[in-house]
């Protein structure tokens, strides 16, 4: 089964009235056929993101938590720096990185700062390095389907992008409530 996410770059302002709406339906209706490292600026504002990300895909998880993958392109001649996310598949998405703790066993914690693309550069989000922790999920994630997420970065831009489920035995995520950095295994 091959797979071509969708991307779709937005502007963070809000678009009212009748026009607008059909402008809006008009843009959806080209945006469906991107697919792979293709995304499309929602407004001609100078300053969009001018970043876009492939190969994107979640684990499989009946509950609890989950995380997103993927490449992270930045075609622009300045740093992009990624502070959020949020995905309609869990209560909440934090910008998660995996360091080596005083013993140096891995520990999985929220990464401050977010996570900076650099200028005509690439980040790869993978398991047991930086990622997309879901945590509280809403619903299981089952392998084949899909779920939205969408990325804010810090000048306000958005960038959403389509995801598919995946199994994946690796990277067994460990998450106490209440520790201050749940440790990954493996």
């Amino acid at each position: 089964m091959s797979f071509s996410p969708r991307t779709r770059l937005r502007s963070p302002r809000v678009v009212r009235g009748f026009g607008a709406t059909v402008a809006m339906a008009t843009l959806a209706a080209l945006t469906a056929g991107c697919s792979g490292a293709e995304s499309v600026s929602a407004g001609t504002a100078p300053s969009a993101a001018p970043v876009s990300m492939t190969d994107q895909w979640i684990k499989a998880a009946e509950s609890g938590m989950s995380a997103a993958f993927g490449n992270l392109r930045n075609t622009g001649d300045a740093p992009v720096t990624l502070v959020a996310a949020t995905s309609p598949a869990s209560q909440r998405v934090e910008i998660h990185e995996v360091v080596p703790d005083s013993t140096g066993t891995k520990t999985m914690r929220p990464k401050q700062g977010g996570i900076t693309i650099p200028a005509n550069g690439e980040v790869t989000l993978k398991p047991g390095a930086d990622h997309l922790m879901f945590m509280d999920l809403v619903q299981p994630l089952r392998t084949g389907a899909q779920t939205t997420i969408t990325l804010t970065f810090a000048d306000g831009q958005t960038l959403v992008v389509t995801a598919q489920v995946r199994d994946f035995a690796g990277g067994k995520e460990n998450y106490v409530p209440g520790a201050e950095s749940p440790s990954h295994d493996g």
